[in-house]
């Protein structure tokens, strides 16, 4: 018998059941923290053998498996789930790709396999894939977050970065953190603990370049009163201090091997010791790390862990440079000028100018120390190139390698010529009104118009004021 329209709307209401099998506790809270934000039900399982008792208890639509687990492996798993459930989709993952062992998995039934950290774009497709539902809607993989004020985010590369940051926070998956140096890695450490669930505990940082290596095992994990010279009491360390928060290493590639391997440990079960001290403590601190160096060259290259990688490397979150996101210059450099300032700073048009073309190789906090320098500098809140640090006017002004009158001179004043003639036509060719308008002092406009035309530039008419 045909259900009715309001049975059927029943049945589509019903969610898609997802079983998602892994021995890794942050990958299990990303995924079901995202699929659950598409409107799936998940279910978790800590190993093969968890998964087969899941699944000889309830009904389930995709089993979701890491590959390499401790007990059963994902591939055993599989072949066991076949004589369960025949024809059950099930995706694999796994941090280590492998040919011989993804054709296998084909063999014996899986829908696909994916490599850790998780690209989730792809993985929403491929389970919607899976489950027959077709390609997401288009808003169904946007995540939203209301910033603070000081967090500037207008460019497409850094919208991408925060809609990462939605997915990842609410879980408590590991996640690392890369770009280069000043580009606000920091920043987007505080975001994800601050929608986080830990919001409410601490947020503990910790530079990992800053401290020789027997300092640095100490300030992660404390020590006991006389386990070295000077420890003349017990210290705690950074990863009890962070204890139902979040613990931030930053740098984390300039650790040394026989830390990193006493920081693998963390990584897996929470538990550590102080120095000094035989006894196992234990840590319930989510792992942020960030680096503005090439982890997966220096794994290939023995100077860092592959599994300690692999076990911070849940979710990678890239922080894209300055130059990449110029949509946020100036936005950022008012944000400064009016931090460093009592009054309301503005920016003339060839500040801006000169702004819009430099490069930023230190990024952010490039930008920031410029901005600051040059309120020093400025009268009157006015900031005009010359308040610019020297390299940033140099950029600017630098001539062009093609040869011609129009070549001659740099983008930044052929962008500035126009403005100024713009300015002056406005003004009835006023030199007065022009230079107030444009924030300049009138004997700078006077020098630049005469430059103009030297360079046989039309002024214009008479002028006047």
């Amino acid at each position: 018998m045909r259900g009715t329209a309001r049975d059927r709307d029943i049945i589509e209401a019903t969610p898609s059941t997802i079983l998602v099998v892994d021995d890794d506790a942050g990958q299990r809270s990303l995924l079901e923290s995202f699929l659950g934000s598409q409107g799936l039900r998940v279910v978790t399982a800590s190993s093969g053998e968890q998964a087969l008792e899941v699944l000889s208890a309830e009904a389930v639509d995709l089993m979701i498996s890491d590959v390499r687990m401790t007990g059963l492996s994902g591939l055993e798993t599989l072949r066991r789930v076949r004589g369960l459930k025949p024809v059950l989709p099930v995706l694999l993952v796994t941090a280590y790709p492998d040919i011989r062992g993804a054709v296998d998995a084909m063999r014996d039934g899986a829908v696909n396999y994916l490599e850790k950290p998780i690209d989730l774009d792809e993985l929403l497709t491929t389970v919607r894939q899976a489950l027959g539902l077709g390609a997401p809607p288009p808003a169904a993989a946007e995540g939203t977050l209301d910033l603070p004020a000081h967090v500037i985010a207008l460019s497409p590369p850094m919208r991408e970065v925060l809609r990462e940051v939605a997915f990842v926070a609410p879980s408590e998956s590991r996640v690392l953190i890369t770009g280069e140096s000043g580009v606000g890695k920091e920043i987007v450490t505080d975001l994800i603990h601050m929608i986080s669930p830990r919001a409410r505990g601490p947020l503990v940082k910790v530079n990992c370049a800053a401290l020789p290596e027997t300092l640095l095992e100490s300030e992660l994990f404390g020590h006991e009163k006389g386990a070295f010279t000077g420890a003349t009491q017990i210290r705690i360390g950074r990863f009890e201090e962070a204890n139902g928060g979040t613990i931030l290493l930053d740098e984390i590639a300039e650790m040394s091997p026989a830390l990193q391997a006493k920081l693998l440990r963390v990584t897996q079960d929470g538990t550590f010791q102080r120095v000094g001290s035989n006894s196992v403590r234990r840590t319930d601190a989510r792992i942020i790390a960030s680096t503005n160096r090439d982890l997966e060259k220096d794994v290939e290259a023995g100077r860092f862990r592959e599994d300690l990688f692999f076990r911070l490397n849940v979710v990678e979150i890239y922080v894209p440079p300055l130059r990449e996101r110029r949509e946020d210059v100036l936005p950022l450099a008012h944000l400064f000028a009016a931090e460093f300032s009592h009054g309301r700073p503005r920016l003339s048009p060839a500040t801006v100018t000169c702004l819009e073309l430099y490069s930023w190789p230190g990024n952010v906090r490039e930008l920031r120390n410029a901005m600051e320098r040059a309120l020093l500098m400025a009268r009157d809140e006015l900031i005009l190139p010359e308040h610019l640090p020297r390299r940033i006017r140099a950029e600017g002004l630098a001539p062009s390698a093609t040869p011609g009158k129009e070549d001659s001179v740099s983008r930044m004043e052929e962008i500035e010529r126009a403005v100024i003639l713009q300015a002056l036509h406005t003004h009835n060719f006023n030199r007065s009104e022009t230079a107030r308008a444009l924030g300049l002092s009138r004997r700078t406009l006077l020098y630049k118009i005469q430059r103009f035309r030297s360079q046989g530039y039309a002024v214009g008419p008479e002028l006047k004021g």
